[in-house]
Formats: structure tokens, sequence, C-alpha cells
């Protein structure tokens, strides 16, 4: 009688010594926010950042690596926080709003806060990091009249940047550095049609 009820308690002690990993979320950092210059309300042009689309890989909310090999690694315990598309437009949003301190900056869809003067479209074609070597994005975007759907400028961007920390959250940083990076690129062709009959 003994014996069996110490093979039980082994049982639930090695059990509970063997408990599955919990999961770790991240989000992406968005750049820091300045100090907003004061200007006329008149003077604001209202931007629309959206809608992003991003590969049927990256709809995974494991965060996805790449081998040199070409394989691909689906991590089961490090996620994102929320769809990975949602993330990087809030992101991109939040970015774009503070290069752009002069614009009001809405994200897709804006329709409940009335129209936009320009839309700035993004097809992310390529966001990943290859552990060890290097942070990948690559995308098309276009810059468009909301109103008559003229197309003002377009673009592909491809940032490469090496990375030196493997670990996911040294991973969600380079990712967040070089969408930092897109954003800039962005907020300068915005600026280039600013004065633009638009």
């Amino acid at each position: 009688m003994i014996k069996p009820l110490i093979a039980a308690l082994l049982v639930i002690l090695v059990s509970g010594c063997t408990s599955a990993p919990s999961v770790q979320f991240y989000v992406l950092e968005s750049q820091p926010q300045t100090t907003p210059s004061t200007v006329e309300t008149v003077s604001q042009r209202t931007i629309g950042i959206g809608p992003v689309s991003v590969p049927v890989l990256l709809e995974h909310k494991q965060i996805i690596t790449r081998s040199s090999d070409n394989t691909v690694q689906i991590a089961e315990f490090q996620q994102w926080a929320s769809p990975l598309q949602d993330n990087l437009l809030q992101a991109l949003t939040r970015n774009v709003s503070t290069l752009q301190p002069n614009s009001i900056v809405r994200t897709y869809p804006w329709s409940v806060h009335g129209t936009v003067d320009l839309q700035l479209v993004v097809d992310i074609i390529r966001f990943d990091t290859t552990p060890g070597e290097s942070a990948n994005l690559e995308a098309n975007w276009t810059i468009k009249n909301e109103t008559t759907h003229a197309i003002l400028k377009s673009g592909h961007s491809v940032i490469n940047r090496s990375m030196a920390d493997s670990s996911y959250p040294g991973t969600v940083r380079v990712l967040s550095k070089i969408l930092e990076e897109f954003s800039q690129e962005l907020s300068k062709a915005l600026t280039t049609v600013e004065n633009t009959n638009y």
C-alpha cells in the first residue's frame, strides 16, 4: 500500500517540475516622441497610413526567423502580442506622426474621422531576421491623392542591417529600428509632395 502511494507522489512531483514553458509576447517599438511644435490648424494636411499588407508567412502569431539555408524557424513560445499586420500599421502611424509634426496622421480605416488628403499604402514583402547576421525589411509603397486616387509618388525600399544580439528581445529591437528607418524614408517621400497641388 505504501509503494503505490510513493509512486503516485513521485508522478505528481515530476509533472510539476516539467510544466510547459510560458509564452512571451512582443510588440514593435515606435521611435521616441518629440515635443510638438505649435502650428496653425489651417496649415495642417491629413495623412492616412494604410492599408498595410504582409505575406502569408508573416501572418503567423509566432515570430519568424530565417536561416542562411533558406529554412524558416517558427518560435512557438515567442509571439507577437497582436497580429503583426496591425502592429506594423500602428507603429508606422506613430512614427510618421512624430516625423510629420505639421500633419494630422490617421490609421486606416479613417472613415469615422472623415477624409484624408494623402494616403500612404504599404505592401511589406519581407520583415524578418537571420539570427547573428541581419535584420531585413523590403516593401513597396505608394502615396496617393485620397480624393482623385492619383498616384503622387511610389517606391521600393530595401533595408538590411547587421545584428549581433540573436535573442528574441534583441530581434524585436532591431526590427523596430529598421521599421523606424523605413518610416524616415516614407516621411521624406511625403515631404517631397508637401507642396504639390494634390
